[in-house]
């Protein structure tokens, strides 16, 4: 690679292709018979027995194979309990990981293809317009007076320039803050106070379910009194008339035509701050958790890689929003490392019906699909028999699907084989992931790509290479095989956060105190005797009933096994005599006999009664129309909670529709318990 391929920059090549490399592309297409079956077999046994031998060796060649450095590191891990830092004294850069390497072999290639909700716009990005782009917004951003560790907060629809801008930032050694577009401003100020960003990137608005959403509206409002904010960079997405507050506010174009069009990568050290992304925590004030770049970069990679196996001739579509970790991840830095086209939805995946989802897949040819179990249910309850015998709304015309994916919380097992037979048409292996934004990227899925996995409906299998699960009892001690306990990773990994912004004793406190030297997720998992790992849910989301800890993830799964369930959600209330009283909402599917209310909740009580136990027995089982959800598709049961009980909802500025409060609140009103 020359001076002028890499913006400047010397760089120390790595290789090329990680120590799955050849596996992943053999496996491709999932029709390579007995003989490739065997050497995956043997490319994955080979890996995990190398990782468990020397996780930090391992480690260590994943990082030296998969990514490219301007300076080789000098040691694998830094351990110094709970804090660590991954490759010392390498030098990197996540943007030319991501953008820089591919210029060679495929700066004609569609990097990114974006599509507006109404399906009327779409743009074609390849590797080298996104080279060039976000050369310019580098340079817009030191035009700022942007230096390397400088906060930037990005809250922008879900547009090409959302990537843009993070890998701008990136370049340079600014560390980005997305959020999701979404919130209310309250918790844009929140975030923005925190994390002291000196500029935020926002749009005029943006486009959901064919209305404009206010971002610009929202952030004036969340910046207002802030004055720590010195710039707000505005892109022009829907046109509408808005305030633009001088000298403060400029335009995107504006600035991009004005800037020069080359901005050489910096060489960072492997630790040095990527992103901060905000998540919930228990006390209700999020946290900050911060990411490094090398030790982050080469984890994505790697599990990118054992996962999807992806080719050159695949076309990825994750349904994630980037203003999550799974957009990082999985949107922006994996699928670029590996210099694969993904498919970027601006919409809602229902909208303007159901079948909008299964329409993207057909229209652009996508061969990987990763999405939530979430979506998944909504999707599935569409999926129904007409009167003339066929079906409608559901999914049809996948041919060229050969690998799903799922993220976000555990799915159960009905959704599972019906994602592996309706949509994958029986010949697509699926894959359940289970991770958190705090670890980076996956730690526990099946990988297709180099080892052959028998599925079991419901578990997301086995940890990923280099990684080391156990389940242990409130004591600390190993539950015996198929108990449930809470779940603990026994090893520092490259993906995992380096600490919460501005705050190492919460970090600590968060994770780590629990059981001392081990990272504790928050969750009750159980494993079985093939060393499967089942989820069970949060170990903060658990009920206590009558001094009997019962899992919201084994309700729910329960519930949804009921053939005119579609999709459930249990939280519990005060009970003065059983601590907690269990409540469940259910919707039913579409297509399925009318069984009326009362019926319905009588039989979803003895099916938890019969499967979990009388200990489970709900309080009170309500049938609604829908859940209310955030836009990234996640339940808040939080809300739920109140109008079980009657109180105020409080803020609702992150639903996906608002409406569904009121509609819920009439049912209660009008459906006893």
């Amino acid at each position: 690679m020359s001076d002028a391929d890499s913006g400047g920059s010397s760089i120390a090549r790595g290789g090329g292709s990680d120590e799955i490399g050849a596996a992943g592309r053999d496996g491709n297409h999932n029709d390579g018979g007995d003989a490739r079956g065997a050497a995956r077999a043997r490319d994955g046994h080979s890996l995990r027995k190398s990782a468990e031998a020397d996780p930090e060796s391992f480690w260590a060649r994943q990082a030296a194979e998969g990514l490219e450095w301007f300076r080789p590191f000098d040691a694998a891990l830094e351990w110094d309990h709970p804090f660590a830092r991954w490759f010392v004294g390498g030098t990197t850069n996540a943007c030319y990981n991501a953008v820089d390497r591919h210029q060679q072999a495929r700066a004609g290639k569609p990097a990114i293809i974006w599509e507006a909700e109404d399906g009327n716009q779409r743009r074609t990005i390849s590797y080298g317009d996104l080279f060039a782009d976000v050369q310019r917004f580098a340079n817009v951003m030191k035009s700022l007076g942007v230096r390397g560790g400088d906060r930037i907060t990005i809250c922008l629809p879900m547009v090409p320039e959302l990537a843009v801008a993070m890998l701008a930032c990136a370049r340079i050694g600014a560390v980005h803050t997305v959020i999701f577009s979404g919130f209310s401003a309250a918790s844009v100020r929140e975030r923005v106070s925190d994390s002291g960003s000196q500029v935020v990137i926002t749009a005029d608005g943006g486009y959901r379910r064919g209305r404009i959403i206010e971002l610009k509206g929202t952030i004036d409002e969340a910046l207002s009194g802030l004055d720590s904010v010195r710039h707000v960079v505005v892109l022009r997405r829907t046109w509408h008339e808005i305030a633009m507050s001088r000298p403060r506010d400029k335009f995107w174009d504006d600035l991009v035509d004005a800037a020069p069009d080359t901005c050489p990568a910096v060489p960072l050290e492997s630790s040095h701050p990527l992103f901060i992304l905000y998540t919930s925590g228990t006390t209700g004030r999020p946290k900050g958790v911060l990411h490094g770049t090398g030790g982050y970069l080469t984890h994505v990679h790697s599990t990118f890689g054992w996962a999807f196996g992806a080719g050159d001739d695949d076309v990825y579509f994750c349904t994630a929003d980037v203003g999550w970790v799974t957009g990082h991840s999985y949107v922006v830095y994996g699928p670029l490392m590996h210099g694969i086209t993904s498919v970027m939805y601006e919409g809602a995946p229902d909208h303007p019906g159901p079948s909008r989802t299964w329409q993207l897949i057909r229209d652009h040819g996508v061969t990987i699909f990763y999405t939530t179990p979430t979506l998944l249910r909504m999707l599935m309850r569409f999926d129904s028999p007409g009167k003339d015998g066929g079906r409608h709304g559901g999914p049809s015309g996948l041919d060229t699907l050969r690998l799903l994916g799922t993220v976000g919380e555990p799915i159960n097992p009905e959704v599972w084989r019906w994602y592996h037979e309706r949509v994958g048409q029986g010949r697509c292996p699926v894959i359940d992931t289970w991770w958190q934004t705090e670890t980076g990227g996956m730690l526990i899925s099946p990988l297709p790509a180099i080892e052959d996995t028998i599925p079991k409906p419901g578990s997301a299998a086995r940890p990923v290479p280099g990684i080391e699960i156990d389940v242990l009892d409130d004591e600390g001690n190993p539950v015996p095989v198929g108990a449930k306990g809470q779940l603990v990773v026994r090893k520092p990994w490259p993906g995992m956060l380096m600490t919460l912004w501005g705050d190492d004793d919460r970090y600590r406190e968060a994770y780590w105190k629990r059981y001392p030297g081990l990272y504790h997720p928050g969750d009750y998992a159980r494993i079985d005797e093939d060393g499967y790992v089942w989820l069970l849910g949060r170990a903060d989301d658990v009920l206590k009933v009558a001094g009997h800890r019962i899992g919201t993830a084994e309700l729910e799964g329960c519930v949804v096994s009921h053939d005119a369930v579609a999709e459930s959600a249990v939280c519990g209330i005060p009970d003065e005599v059983r601590g907690q009283s269990i409540v469940v909402f259910a919707v039913s599917r579409s297509g399925t006999p009318e069984i009326g209310h009362d019926r319905l909740a009588s039989e979803i009580v003895k099916r938890i009664r019969s499967e979990v136990g009388s200990i489970a027995t709900p309080g009170a089982v309500y049938v609604v129309p829908r859940l209310p959800k955030t836009r990234s598709g996640k339940i808040m049961r939080r809300l739920l909670k109140s109008l079980a009980v009657g109180g105020e909802v409080g803020d609702t500025s992150t639903l996906e529709d608002a409406d569904v409060i009121g509609e819920i609140r009439r049912l209660l009103s009008s459906q006893k318990p």
